[in-house]
């Protein structure tokens, strides 16, 4: 059976139990503002193209610039408060291939390493499979950042390779390290997200009963 192009991502609310995507819009200015300016912001944003932002106008300005790109950018909220706590987005979208790369990620100290960004993940994951037949979901980053690359393989992406001297960021050299997932792959990480994500998986104050394993 010949592969098929996918449908074009559009910029759609994904709700998931615990998180819900919006694409990014100026009303999440303040709250993205208030989860980019913490202490540690200049460590948070180390392997991001930008810096830390220094004032609410400077959010304002970039969702200004994002949503005049091709890219499309979501706001994380969480559905427990209500507000804002992260940020990513649809880029190198290549529907006539089925390819498509979640990137520009920033998950504020809220939902950083909780159920939340696992569940952010997901659904971006099931909007391109199920819902738009992709083929291929990617990951990249700077070779450099072991902790993402570390996230892409607890979520069950699997590592590709190296693109060598790939980009100059904030007059660096960076390596690129690429990930993906392929649909073929994804029926059994899935089941084992959704696994993973049900309630049942965590106690009174949200903890782990049992960890995420996409690959065996």
């Amino acid at each position: 059976m010949s592969p098929t192009p996918a449908k074009s991502i559009e910029r759609v609310v994904l709700e998931g139990r615990y998180i819900r995507l919006e694409p990014v819009e100026q009303r999440h200015a303040s709250e993205l503002f208030a989860v980019s300016y913490t202490p540690d912001a200049s460590a948070r944003y180390q392997w991001l193209p930008s810096n830390p932002p220094e004032t609410e106008d400077a959010v304002a300005q970039w969702i200004k610039h994002a949503n005049a790109g091709d890219d499309i950018y979501y706001a994380v909220i969480d559905k427990s408060t209500g507000k804002a706590v992260g940020r990513q987005g649809w880029m190198r979208t290549r529907p006539e291939h089925g390819s498509v790369e979640i990137g520009g990620i920033y998950w504020g100290l809220p939902m950083a390493r909780s159920r939340l960004s696992t569940e952010a993940l997901f659904l971006f994951a099931q909007h391109a499979f199920d819902d738009l037949g992709y083929r291929r979901f990617e990951w990249k980053c700077n070779n450099r950042n072991e902790p993402s690359k570390a996230a892409a393989q607890r979520f069950g992406f699997l590592y590709e390779g190296l693109f060598r001297n790939d980009m100059i960021v904030k007059g660096e050299s960076r390596d690129t390290a690429w990930f993906s997932i392929i649909d073929s792959e994804w029926p059994v990480i899935r089941a084992e997200f959704e696994r993973w994500l049900d309630p049942g998986n965590f106690d009174d104050l949200g903890q782990q009963k049992s960890k995420l394993v996409t690959r065996r």
